[in-house]
């Protein structure tokens, strides 16, 4: 298939800058067979039956957007220059790979200074990326990085607003618990205490699950035919325990919902004929019109960027043609779109 097939107009003020709140206020289509539906978040308890089981990505977003001063001698003192920050994920060498603007303006060997306590050198470059090894580690580093670091926005919403102190709460889920993403599992951002409470009395069940989300789910796609596109790789881990739940679930009949595109590519990684297994390693997959899932029986999730590949896998779910008339349908009703917008329930026949 095109990348063109996975296009659509969207206006801007459909992009939403700020979450619902309550968080599980948020409008939620529901797609069920060949209907579509206008609910609540808040309704997914009344949808859900007892014995279904979610799954829930625990990722916990660091805040990894950080802005610095690079530090230079020369022959009138100091140069200086302001230096911005993403962090990508830590490397086996104790540096951290990392998306730094203006990478031009800093050589190896100078350190950037994020805050009296923090500072970083650049230890080398890769692919474009600049390799950084910070002054403290272990439970230092992270307090300082909790202090200096902003919460790391997706671009769409960073082009519009700077992150604040609302987004270190609106950014992460109420269940995070391994720092490791530098983006949200944002599906898991409609759930607070009072759906979560609903939703036990109903006798759904919840698995954890952990993927590290990656600054490469906002990468665009470049190549036209989606075959040839390369997926980043994400780390992440299904414990014996969640395997073992979910195939007890799957035994039993009930369905299988993750809760977001990284815990449904997590799970159909760790997929095997029989069902599922333990599993912890990089995962690059790639679900796309064709995929066959072996684990999933639907999934919640938010609306998506036309022409990514969260597209492709939400096709490749209920069919490119259907999800069409789903997003016409969301665009006409006014949902909010992308990060902080509205919640979908996709259960394909």
């Amino acid at each position: 298939m095109k990348l063109t097939d996975f296009d659509f107009d969207l206006p801007e003020d459909r992009i939403a800058t700020r979450p619902a709140r309550p968080r599980s206020s948020a409008r939620m289509l529901v797609a069920q067979g060949d209907s579509i539906a206008d609910r609540g978040v808040m309704d997914l308890a009344d949808i859900l039956a007892p014995g279904d089981r979610l799954i829930l990505n625990d990722t916990k977003v660091i805040p990894a957007r950080l802005n610095g001063v690079r530090h230079r001698p020369g022959k009138d003192g100091t140069g200086t220059a302001r230096i911005e920050v993403t962090l990508l994920e830590p490397r086996a060498d104790g540096t951290w790979s990392a998306l730094i603007k203006p990478l031009r303006k800093l050589a190896e060997g100078e350190v950037v200074e994020f805050s009296p306590r923090l500072s970083a050198v650049l230890e080398g470059r890769d692919e474009g990326q600049g390799l950084l090894r910070f002054n403290l580690k272990g439970e230092d580093f992270d307090a300082a990085l909790a202090e200096a670091g902003q919460m790391p926005l997706p671009p769409y919403i960073a082009a519009r607003r700077p992150a604040d102190e609302a987004d270190k709460q609106d950014y992460q889920t109420l269940w995070a618990r391994r720092p490791g993403a530098v983006a949200a599992p944002t599906a898991s951002l409609h759930f607070d205490e009072r759906l979560m409470a609903a939703l036990e009395a109903r006798g759904v069940q919840f698995t954890h699950v952990t993927l590290h989300v990656g600054a490469g789910t906002f990468l665009p796609v470049k190549v036209d035919d989606i075959a040839q596109h390369k997926m980043h790789a994400e780390w992440g881990e299904v414990t014996e325990r969640a395997a073992a739940e979910i195939a007890a679930t799957r035994a039993a009949g009930g369905r299988i919902i993750p809760v977001g595109t990284t815990a449904l590519r997590l799970i159909e990684s760790a997929a095997t004929d029989a069902g599922i297994a333990p599993w912890v390693g990089e995962t690059d997959i790639f679900i796309r019109p064709g995929f066959r899932f072996r684990v999933a029986d639907g999934l919640m999730t938010n609306f998506h960027l036309p022409k990514s590949t969260l597209m492709m896998l939400v096709s490749a779910l209920m069919g490119v043609d259907r999800i069409r008339a789903i997003y016409a349908h969301a665009i006409a009703e006014g949902y909010r779109f992308f990060s902080y917008g509205d919640a979908s329930l996709l259960l394909p026949k």
